[in-house]
């Protein structure tokens, strides 16, 4: 039986990293990518290592789109020096940044980059991964399984938050519509929505407000907010054996944040 293999996007911290830690506990092998901190990159690969499976590091930035044949090259390439395989079977697009402004004080720029991150940048890397022109093969393997990160701001509003939240919305539309037309290939496309997370995402704004750790607990009904290793399960569960019937469907998992 040939060793199941994920590609991560923006896998050597916070969320990304609880999801590539979740699925090599769970015997699968990783190609993970990272924008920046290659030394973070570098530890993750050990502790992927010291659980008896393998990772390997690759440096990517998903709003450049001119890098991407070069990405899918070395991605082919590393696929069958490692593990001689020609396709890989999960792919989770992690990647993302958190900027946020409210109405009246949001600069182009600031959309333009949420936009380029989270929804340029991942269906671009999407559609060079799993599909291909005529007459070659897709890297993403016919049955495979597709996981995006959303968020529950997608589904609650917390301003200011809007262009954030907006971005991830279009995530989730993506999602069904990946779910329509890869689904004729046995490929399940489904979104995970994180609530409230302590990391050092966003400049680590939730992870050291002790105050507003307090409120967000109040508001959920698991009475604390979530930790990194709260996300990565969920998303490895999504992906074991036996869930290939869900598709098309945002998952959110947020300890039942303001139900």
């Amino acid at each position: 039986m040939s060793t199941t293999i994920a590609l991560v996007t923006g896998g050597n911290r916070g969320i990304g990293r609880s999801i590539v830690e979740a699925l090599a506990a769970d015997g699968r092998d990783i190609i993970f990518t990272y924008n920046t901190d290659e030394g973070r990159a570098k530890e993750v690969v050990e502790v992927v290592a010291a659980r008896g499976r393998v990772a390997v590091a690759l440096h990517l930035d998903v709003t450049q789109s001119a890098a991407l044949p070069g990405f899918t090259d070395t991605v082919r390439q590393t696929l069958r020096d490692r593990w001689d395989r020609d396709t890989f079977d999960i792919l989770v697009n992690n990647a993302g940044i958190a900027l946020h402004s409210a109405l009246g004080s949001t600069d182009e720029e600031t959309m333009d980059r949420l936009f380029a991150v989270h929804v340029k940048g991942c269906y671009l890397l999407t559609q060079a991964l799993a599909t291909a022109p005529d007459g070659t093969a897709p890297l993403l393997t016919d049955g495979g399984r597709i996981v995006n990160l959303s968020t529950g701001l997608a589904r609650f509003v917390t301003p200011p938050y809007a262009v954030y939240g907006a971005v991830k919305g279009a995530v989730e539309v993506l999602t069904r519509y990946w779910a329509a037309e890869l689904g004729g290939r046995g490929i399940s496309v489904n979104s995970i929505a994180p609530g409230p997370v302590s990391t050092d995402f966003d400049g680590g704004h939730l992870r050291d407000d002790e105050n507003l750790q307090q409120i967000l607990r109040g508001l959920t009904a698991r009475g604390r907010i979530a930790e990194a290793d709260d996300i990565g399960p969920a998303v490895a569960a999504l992906v074991r054996e036996g869930t290939h019937w869900i598709t098309g469907q945002r998952i959110e998992a947020s300890g039942g944040f303001r139900l």
